[in-house]
């Protein structure tokens, strides 16, 4: 296994030169992977199993969009299409991809098709690092594994058919057969990873979470409303406050900071923007630090994933989100946004 150094620190990391797709086939040759749930991970993985040539079903509540949309991406029902139980049944290896949500409320149904000798696959370590609040507890003698994409199903899938990989962590929880690492990294070249980090269940969704509500979601939302309700206040209009704070960040400056780097970003950029954020940066950190700790010291106490089962298994939740978007600060942004992409 390789090593590479991250700011100082060894971290172990499996690539797919040392464990090829070939390999990854022929530890899984003899399995059937189900993959449960066809909504955010689903999709992306289940087609991207397929195409690397590993025997793969799905598994979905038949007459639902997410059916339709199976079958619309050439899954055939009764032949690699099932419900839930039957997918589950058919399966050695089961991808519980449903939402956090949804995993809790088929539970029972899939816990009763975990015969020894199978393994349980995760994309997020929610439901068996809260066990005790969701009460998905796997048998002793199946293998529970994890492979997380850091990314969307739909990215997963992009990059896998532009011939590229999308980075993910691995973990082990259980090994039952002896088998479970093999597995999960089989498992992980499989569904379209570049480099495999190496984790835990608990490391995992505590980053996830707190990635969720901070930078990945929550607090660039927040940081967007901020810096646009100030411009508009002292008399920008509209499109100059969006240009300033969305337009310019999303589709100019996150490219070249993803594909060159942020010490790249500075050396590019004029002199006056260097200075300006060299002098800023700091004070956007000590200002934000105090509420990062409060967000991670809520998701290990286990009060975020508390709220998320609690809202997210109403029967109206969809419905509620939904309103609750409409009245985010930056949906006046959102409609700039729009008409931009209508242009």
């Amino acid at each position: 296994m390789a090593q590479i150094n991250f700011g100082g620190v060894e971290e172990k990391v499996v690539t797919r030169e040392e464990f090829p797709l070939e390999k990854a086939r022929e530890v899984l040759r003899d399995e059937t992977i189900a993959v449960i749930g066809y909504g955010v991970q689903g999709p992306g993985q289940s087609l991207n199993l397929k195409d690397n040539g590993f025997n793969v079903i799905v598994g979905q509540r038949e007459g639902s969009k997410s059916w339709d949309k199976a079958v619309a991406d050439g899954w055939v029902p009764g032949k690699t299409l099932f419900g839930i139980e039957e997918a589950a049944r058919r399966a050695t290896i089961i991808q519980y991809l449903l939402s956090d949500a949804g995993q809790i409320a088929v539970w029972p149904t899939i816990e009763k098709h975990l015969a020894p000798g199978k393994a349980l696959y995760f994309s997020h370590g929610f439901g068996i690092t809260y066990k005790e609040r969701t009460g998905i507890v796997p048998p002793a003698d199946v293998d529970v594994i994890l492979v997380a994409p850091k990314g969307s199903g739909t990215s997963l899938r992009r990059m896998f058919i532009e011939g590229r990989g999308l980075n993910s962590s691995y973990a082990v929880f259980q090994d039952a057969t002896g088998r479970a690492f093999e597995r999960v990294v089989a498992l992980g070249i499989g569904v379209g990873s570049g480099y495999l980090f190496e984790t835990d269940f608990k490391r995992e969704v505590y980053s996830d979470l707190t990635g969720e509500r901070g930078t990945l979601m929550g607090a660039i939302q927040g940081i967007f409303a901020a810096q646009y309700d100030t411009l508009r206040a002292h008399g920008h209009t509209p499109s100059e406050a969006f240009n300033e704070t969305v337009e310019e960040l999303t589709q100019s400056l996150m490219p070249l900071v993803a594909e060159n780097g942020m010490d790249w970003m500075y050396a590019n950029c004029s002199t006056t923007a260097q200075r300006g954020a060299l002098d800023w940066w700091k004070r956007f950190r000590d200002a934000t630090k105090p509420v990062f700790e409060e967000l991670y010291g809520e998701v290990a106490a286990g009060n975020e994933a508390q709220r998320s089962i609690d809202l997210n298994s109403k029967p109206d939740s969809a419905v509620s989100v939904f309103h609750e978007e409409e009245d985010t600060d930056t949906q006046h942004a959102q409609q700039i946004d729009d008409k931009y992409n209508n242009f």
